[in-house]
């Protein structure tokens, strides 16, 4: 019998974790993936017209595999966007997000995954219908919880790329965010985590704009300074296909390479983030040498 995709989110709110994990109760780690799209490699990197995606099926079969093997188990394996290739409304869509389902679905059910919204899955420009679609099949594209005494906020950063067919969406969104950025310093968190997609900035929160990996100046300084102000440690993301990342202040943004395809030097991987009393500690770690003991 297969097994079933579970969504895991409502009320933006994560359902898997109970009042217990508001409380820290020692270190523990996660696994953050990005970018399994499926059908990329074909379509994008190898050009093929009628393309396919069964090499992210099987380097997706590859992560999940390890995932289920590490000992002890992680508390949760998010994946931050852009889970299939096709825009929303292309003919492939359809094949690759049953495909996509299948091969998760086959997690430890005891390893929830957390599905973050990328461009690829509501669209560059989303709508209504894009973000509807998306919240049908995967549950909410915003959301917050607490887990080991750590609050994690994952957000929709479509809307601050381009919310001009979204505004109203966009809007909830601005005003459900600024709500759990007060959450930070009223529960008394050991930290607090934030995962999108696409990144604020590259390499230096100065550098100048970029019209596809991330936000415009502007915007990416204001939410870096009130990320930093509500007492964000850490923020992890992917879009880039390539390892990135770099300190506004004390806060750090994390760029992690894809699962699929890559547009670097860096092999398929995921990322190993340990969270200590003190500090997150995180490394990326190509699919093929990923452990099965974890160790602090």
């Amino acid at each position: 019998m297969a097994s079933e995709f579970l969504i895991r989110t409502k009320n933006n709110q994560l359902q898997c974790f109970g009042e217990a994990e508001k409380q820290w109760s020692g270190p523990f780690f996660f696994v953050q993936g990005a970018d399994p799209q499926f059908g990329m490699i074909e379509e994008y990197i190898e050009k093929k017209v009628d393309y396919g995606w069964s090499q992210e099926i099987e380097l997706s079969r590859k992560v999940v595999n390890a995932v289920n093997r590490m000992r002890p188990k992680p508390k949760f394996f998010v994946v931050c966007g852009d889970l299939t290739h096709a825009w929303p409304g292309e003919k492939k869509k359809e094949g690759q997000l049953i495909d996509f389902k299948a091969v998760y679905a086959e997690l430890d059910p005891e390893i929830p995954l957390v599905c973050i919204c990328g461009n690829h899955d509501i669209g560059n420009t989303p709508t209504p219908q894009t973000i509807e679609t998306y919240r049908s099949l995967f549950g909410d594209d915003y959301f917050s919880f607490f887990c080991g005494g750590i609050f994690f906020i994952a957000i929709n950063s479509q809307y601050y790329f381009d919310r001009s067919s979204a505004q109203e969406f966009a809007a909830e969104h601005d005003r459900w965010l600024d709500e759990q950025l007060k959450r930070i310093k009223e529960s008394d968190c050991k930290h607090a985590v934030i995962f999108q997609h696409i990144p604020w900035f590259l390499t230096d929160p100065q550098e100048a704009n970029n019209d596809v990996f991330s936000i415009v100046k502007d915007i990416r300084l204001k939410m870096l300074e009130k990320f930093l102000t509500a007492g964000v440690r850490s923020i992890f993301c992917g879009h880039y296909h390539q390892n990135a990342g770099g300190f506004y202040g004390g806060l750090e943004q994390i760029v992690t390479s894809a699962i699929g395809a890559r547009l670097g030097k860096d092999d398929h991987g995921v990322r190993i983030v340990r969270v200590l009393d003190d500090d997150i500690r995180h490394e990326y770690i190509p699919l093929d040498q990923l452990p099965t003991c974890i160790d602090f």
